[in-house]
C-alpha cells in the first residue's frame, strides 16, 4: 500500500481493498492530530494502550519498550553527530558544510536508516507504538515558544512586524495559488504554503494539526524545507555581498527567507553581527505569527474546504475542537518567558537556555520518529510537482523579501 502525498481525492475509486482501507482511515482522523502512517497503530490522540477494554499484553509493552530504546538511541546519536561533526570537519574542504548541517538532517537520515533496519528485522510494526511523533513535536513547539522574547519583537516593531505580515501573506497566497495550479491536495498546499512563508518545519507541523494532514505529507514537506535551507545558508550571505546590501537589509532579507531558525542564525553570522541581530528579530517575529496562521487554517478548512454541501455552518465549538491546542501552549510559553527574562534579568538566560536544549531534544525525537514511520515509496510517488511548487515559492520569497527589506530596513539602525 502506498499513499500519494499529492493525491487530490478526486481520483476514480477502485475495488482495491487497501485503498478502501485508506479512505476509511482518512475519514477517521482525529480533530487535532496528523494522520498516522497506515500501519503505525492508533492515532496518537488516542490512549496508547488502546480503547478502553482492550487489553495490552506483556509482549506489546516489551516491543514498545524496545521501540523507545531505538528512538532514544537514534536521538542520542543525532545529538552526538550534531555536536562533533563540526570539529571533525575542521580544517578540511567540508568544514563549512560540516558546521552548517543541523540536527534535523541527522535525525531524519538516522530515522530512515533505522526504518530500513527494523523493517528488515521484521520489528517495525511491533515497535511502532513507541513512535510518538505528535507528542514529541507538539511538546517541542510549546517549548519553542520560550525562545520568543516578545519584548525583543516590540523593540523592532515597525519594520519587522510590517515585513513579517506582508511577506507571510504574499508568499502564503502565492504558494497556495501555485500549488492549486499544479493540482496538489489542499492539505499539502497548506503545509507547503505555511512552511515556505513562515518558519519551515515548525509551521508545517502547526498547519498539519490544523488541517489534519497525512503524516507522509508532513514528512515530505519537512524534507523539502531541510533540502532548501542548507544551501541558503551560504548563498544568501554571498548574494547580499554581491548586491551590496547594507547589514540591516541583508539581515532582514536572510531572516525573511531561510525557513529554519538555526539556519538563519548561521547565515546571519556569515553576513555580520548587525545582520545576525536583524535576521534573528525578523525570524522570531515570523515565528510568533505561526499561531495566527494556524487559527486561520483551522477556520478555513472547517468552514470551506471540508464543509459538506448543504451542511449547517460549523459553530465555535467545532472550530475549538479542531484547533491545535498546542498553539496555546506556544503562546503561553512566549508570554511566560518574556515576563521571566524581564524579572530575572541576565540570570534568566541560563534557564531559558535549558528550556531551549530540552526543546531541541524533543524535536530530535520527533524527526527520528518521522524517519522511522515514513514510507519511502510514498515520498517517491509524490513526484516532482511539490518540489516545483516549493522551488518556485522560494524564488518568489527571495524577490518579495528583498523588495520589502530594501524598503523597510533602508534606514534602520539597530
Amino acid at each position: 500500500m502506498t499513499t500519494d502525498a499529492t493525491r487530490t481525492g478526486d481520483e476514480p475509486r477502485t475495488t482495491d481493498a487497501t485503498h478502501t482501507t485508506d479512505a476509511i482511515r482518512a475519514a477517521e482522523v482525529p480533530a487535532d492530530a496528523v494522520e498516522p502512517a497506515p500501519d503505525s497503530g492508533p492515532p496518537s490522540s488516542v490512549d496508547p494502550a488502546g480503547p478502553a477494554g482492550v487489553a495490552r499484553g506483556g509482549p506489546f509493552w516489551a516491543w514498545t519498550a524496545l521501540g523507545l530504546v531505538v528512538v532514544v538511541g537514534l536521538a542520542a546519536l543525532t545529538r552526538y553527530l550534531e555536536q562533533n561533526v563540526p570539529s571533525w570537519a575542521e580544517g578540511t574542504a567540508v568544514e563549512d558544510i560540516g558546521a552548517a548541517i543541523e540536527y534535523p538532517v541527522y535525525a531524519i537520515l538516522l530515522g530512515l536508516l533505522g526504518n530500513a533496519a527494523v523493517t528488515l528485522l521484521g520489528w517495525r510494526d511491533r515497535i511502532a507504538a513507541a513512535f510518538r511523533t505528535e507528542f514529541f513535536i507538539k511538546t517541542g513547539l510549546v517549548l519553542l515558544g520560550a525562545s520568543i522574547n516578545l519584548a525583543v519583537i516590540a523593540s523592532a516593531a515597525g519594520p519587522a512586524i510590517a515585513q513579517a505580515i506582508l511577506l507571510i501573506s504574499g508568499v502564503f497566497l502565492f504558494t497556495w495559488w501555485l500549488a492549486g495550479r499544479f493540482g496538489l491536495d489542499d492539505k499539502l498546499r497548506a503545509l507547503l504554503a505555511s512552511a515556505v512563508s513562515i518558519c519551515g518545519v515548525s509551521a508545517a507541523i502547526a498547519a498539519a494539526g490544523a488541517v489534519r494532514a497525512r503524516r507522509e505529507q508532513l514528512a515530505y514537506t519537512a524534507s523539502l524545507v531541510i533540502v532548501f535551507a542548507l544551501p541558503s545558508i551560504f548563498i544568501l550571505p554571498w548574494l547580499a555581498d554581491v548586491f551590496g546590501l547594507s547589514d540591516a537589509v541583508a539581515g532582514a532579507w536572510i531572516g525573511g527567507n531561510i525557513d529554519t531558525t538555526a539556519a538563519v542564525t548561521a547565515a546571519g553570522a556569515l553576513a555580520g553581527e548587525e545582520a545576525l541581530q536583524i535576521a534573528s528579530i525578523v525570524k522570531v517575529t515570523q515565528n510568533a505569527l505561526m499561531g495566527v496562521v494556524a487559527v486561520a487554517l483551522t477556520a478555513y478548512f472547517t468552514l470551506r474546504v471540508e464543509r459538506q454541501p448543504g451542511a449547517a455552518r460549523p459553530g465555535l465549538g467545532e472550530l475549538w475542537r479542531r484547533f491545535p491546542k498546542f498553539v496555546l501552549g506556544f503562546v503561553a510559553a512566549s508570554v511566560i518567558a518574556t515576563w521571566y527574562l524581564d524579572a530575572a534579568g541576565a540570570d534568566g538566560k541560563a534557564t531559558i537556555a535549558i528550556v531551549n536544549d530540552l526543546r531541541v531534544w524533543f524535536l530530535i525525537l520527533a524527526f527520528v520518529s518521522i524517519g522511522l514511520e515514513v514510507r519511502v515509496a510514498s515520498l517517491r510517488e509524490a513526484g516532482w510537482r511539490p518540489v516545483a511548487v516549493f522551488a518556485s515559492a522560494t524564488v518568489f520569497n527571495l524577490a518579495l523579501a528583498l523588495g520589502l527589506a530594501s524598503l523597510l530596513f533602508r534606514n534602520f539602525a539597530a
